[in-house]
């Protein structure tokens, strides 16, 4: 079944455990961009627990998501690629796909959407998830799931993918629905076995 989702910025996991049986994602790049959600926060599994990253954007009230340009205000690739590598450079895979992931925090790129989906794009290659991106338009999206509601930080999705290793585990527990990235640099091609698992453990809940 196809699926229609937002945009998100190195998506929870989440998302992923429902992109992984799906036939394609309709991206929905038309509907108002929602401040304080997963279109420009992510999520990572920091030593001290979970840290949120924020791109900043201009924001020009009502506005769709394929309007929204990334603002060049303060240092953020820069700190955004600190905690990235902070967070991860213990971990099993990282050094296997940090030059994958650097460039988009050394080079500019105009709109969040183009940034999100780039990254989306380079995570697909990484996991071997081959799940084709149509936008949303007219009428493609009638019999898909609509799973939009993931771009919510408060949507509950504690159970929705199995524990897998983590760097921090033994201080701070495991840490659910963390961006992909977290996935990605902790379990790397076996990332995708966890995404399968999780949705066979959820079709028998």
């Amino acid at each position: 079944m196809d699926v229609i989702a937002y945009p998100l910025y190195l998506a929870p996991v989440a998302q992923y455990v429902r992109l992984y049986s799906a036939g394609r994602m309709l991206l929905d790049v038309d509907s108002p961009y929602v401040k304080q959600t997963y279109r420009n926060r992510a999520v990572i599994a920091a030593e001290n627990g979970a840290l949120a990253l924020t791109v900043p954007v201009v924001h020009n009230g009502v506005q769709p998501m394929r309007d929204v340009r990334i603002s060049d205000h303060g240092n953020w690739r820069r700190m955004h690629w600190n905690a990235i590598a902070s967070a991860y450079k213990k971990s099993p895979f990282f050094d296997y796909y940090a030059d994958d992931f650097r460039p988009f925090y050394e080079n500019k790129i105009e709109f969040l959407v183009d940034f999100n989906m780039q990254l989306h794009a380079t995570v697909c290659e990484l996991l071997g998830l081959d799940v084709p991106v149509v936008e949303l338009s007219g009428d493609n999206g009638a019999m898909a799931e609509d799973i939009r509601s993931l771009a919510q930080p408060v949507d509950d999705c504690a159970s929705c993918c199995l524990p897998y290793y983590q760097v921090f585990e033994r201080r701070n527990g495991f840490l659910p629905n963390m961006s992909i990235a977290d996935l990605l640099f902790n379990m790397g091609p076996e990332g995708l076995i966890v995404l399968r698992d999780s949705v066979a453990g959820n079709a028998v809940r």
